[in-house]
C-alpha cells in the first residue's frame, strides 16, 4: 500500500465517522432506496476533511490514485465512495489514458447507483474523454448490457457546448429510445435538453425521425425546445 492511498484511508476512516449524523444516515439511506448504509455526513463536511487530508499529502500518481478509489469503493458507507469521487476531481489531470477502462469500468459497474456514476461522469468521463480519444470505449460501454455503463457513455458529451460530438451523441442515443428503462431514458432526455441550448434544431431532427423515443426522454428533451 503506497504511503498516499495509507495515510488517505486510515484518516478517512478515523475522521469521517465524527462528522456524522445517525438522523440524517436514515434519511439519506432511504432517499438512496438502501443502495447502502450512510454515516449521515453533509456534503460540505465530507469535502472540507477531504481537502484537509490532501492539502498534506504529496500530488499521487494515476495508480496512487486508482489504488485508493477502489480502496475507498469497498468500504462499506457510501460517503467513502463520495469522497472517492472528491478525491478523483481533485486529482483528475494526474489521471492517465487507462483509467477509464481499467478503472473507472469497475467503479461503474461497482454499488452502482445514480449518484456515484453520475459523480463519476462529472470528475473523470467527460473530462478525461475531452483528453484521450474515448469513442471505442464509449461505443463499448453504450452496447453493454449494464445499465449504468449505458447511462454513463451517453452522459459523457452533456455540457461541451459548441465542442458537443453531436453525431456522436446521437449515436450513442439512437439504439436506447425506445428503453424503457428509467435511468437511460432521463439521461436521453437530459443530453437531448442540453444539446437544444446551442442547436435547437438537431435535437426537433431527432425527435421527428425517433417517434419511438421514450415519454420520459421527451419530456425532458422539449424543455427547451420550441
Amino acid at each position: 500500500m503506497t504511503e498516499f492511498k495509507t495515510e488517505v484511508i486510515k484518516q478517512l476512516k478515523r475522521e469521517l465517522p465524527k462528522l456524522g449524523n445517525h438522523k440524517k444516515a436514515i434519511g439519506a439511506q432511504a432517499y438512496m432506496k438502501d443502495i447502502a448504509p450512510f454515516l449521515g455526513v453533509m456534503t460540505p463536511e465530507r469535502r472540507s476533511l477531504v481537502k484537509s487530508i490532501l492539502s498534506e499529502l504529496p500530488v499521487p500518481t494515476s495508480d496512487e490514485l486508482a489504488a485508493t478509489v477502489r480502496a475507498l469503493w469497498k468500504l462499506e458507507e457510501r460517503e467513502y465512495q463520495y469522497a472517492a469521487n472528491d478525491i478523483l476531481g481533485k486529482y483528475h489531470m494526474q489521471l492517465d489514458k487507462k483509467f477509464l477502462a481499467d478503472h473507472c469500468e469497475y467503479l461503474i459497474k461497482t454499488k452502482s447507483w445514480w449518484d456515484t456514476v453520475d459523480g463519476l461522469g462529472s470528475v473523470v468521463v467527460s473530462p478525461l474523454t475531452m483528453k484521450y480519444p474515448a469513442e471505442s470505449l464509449m461505443r463499448k460501454w453504450n452496447k453493454s448490457s449494464d445499465i449504468w455503463l449505458v447511462r454513463a457513455s451517453i452522459q459523457h458529451q452533456r455540457g461541451r457546448k459548441y465542442e458537443t460530438d453531436i453525431d456522436l451523441l446521437f449515436e450513442l442515443c439512437a439504439p436506447h429510445v425506445a428503453n424503457k428503462e428509467f435511468f437511460i431514458a432521463k439521461v436521453i432526455g437530459w443530453a437531448l435538453r442540453d444539446l437544444s441550448r446551442i442547436d435547437n434544431r438537431e435535437v426537433i431532427r431527432f425527435l421527428v425521425e425517433h417517434p419511438d423515443l421514450n415519454s420520459v426522454a421527451v419530456r425532458e428533451a422539449k424543455k427547451l425546445t420550441k
